[in-house]
């Protein structure tokens, strides 16, 4: 028989007439509050639900409410893993999210649990609440969206420069870093490219580099110039239903001259007309699409 504390045993299986769940050897102590339950308790009634969770048929009543209590009874490891990230996050709410990542991990660990590993459940499970938060924040914190691989890249980058810097006294080169981490030059310089996408300034951001105190542009107002091909954007904007407007023979004129390029007398033979025809009919043509671009002005 597991061997458990005796203020558990008290509290939770040796009280007479206390209710029990399931039957035989499958019998569980009821546990009323198990989030209440005291840590060093949690860890020995642990290994008597981990020793009966074993044995129970998967959903059934008695195994669903083993694996719900060991959960709840666990959820203090949830926090205590969740707490070594709490200077990683900028957002305090962000922490509720945290430890609901980290119980998906707790969950994972009770369903993979094997008794005959004779490993204490804590040290089984922290690793992977750990490592579910670790992948929330590889997922959810890089401000733009870049493969797992250069995501993990990374982080050896960083641990490279700050190894080769200390090793070095100054900052490790491209060649350097490849050399140590053993992969090549064009594969770091991409690693580095890709970590630009980790954060991203807003350009609503006051401009810090600004002279005078009393300048409150933001970083919007000194950066960028107006795009040239934003009048482009607008002119064929308007010019479309100009476009539609045209019949289908003046559409094809259109179409042969500026998207397929073709010359007035390739037009001129295709259409069985003169290259003379061709240049008064675009003349007319063109004439008519200004005088309906200036009348919306």
């Amino acid at each position: 028989m597991t061997t458990i504390s005796v203020r558990a045993a008290e509290e939770y299986t040796l009280t007479p007439g206390s209710p029990r769940v399931g039957a035989g050897d499958a019998e569980l102590p009821w546990v009323e509050d198990a989030a209440k339950v005291a840590p060093r308790d949690a860890k020995a009634l642990s290994k008597l639900f981990l020793e009966r969770l074993s044995s129970l048929e998967e959903g059934t009543h008695e195994y669903q409410y083993a694996r719900n209590t060991l959960i709840e009874m666990n959820l203090a490891l949830v926090r205590f893993a969740a707490a070594r990230f709490r200077n990683r996050s900028s957002d305090p709410g962000q922490m509720e999210d945290i430890v609901q990542v980290g119980t998906i991990g707790l969950i994972k660990a009770i369903d993979r649990f094997d008794l005959s590993r004779e490993v204490e459940f804590p040290t089984f499970a922290i690793p992977y609440i750990i490592g579910e938060i670790k992948r929330f924040f590889r997922d959810s914190t890089w401000a733009v969206h870049v493969p797992r691989r250069l995501q993990e890249l990374r982080v050896e980058l960083a641990q490279a420069k700050e190894h080769l810097g200390v090793e070095l006294g100054r900052e490790p080169t491209v060649r350097e870093l490849a050399g140590h981490l053993k992969i090549s030059e064009e594969e770091v310089i991409e690693g580095i490219v890709a970590s630009n996408g980790y954060t991203a300034g807003s350009l609503d951001a006051p401009n810090d580099n600004a002279e005078g105190a009393s300048d409150s542009r933001t970083i919007a107002d000194v950066v960028g110039e107006a795009d040239p091909a934003m009048e482009l954007v607008e002119d064929l904007h308007a010019l479309a239903p100009l476009l539609n407007d045209l019949d289908e023979r003046d559409r094809r004129i259109v179409e042969m001259r500026f998207v397929r390029e073709m010359t007035q007398s390739q037009i001129g033979a295709e259409l069985g007309v003169s290259q003379m025809h061709v240049s008064r009919l675009l003349t007319r043509i063109i004439e008519r699409l200004r005088r309906g671009m200036l009348s919306q002005l």
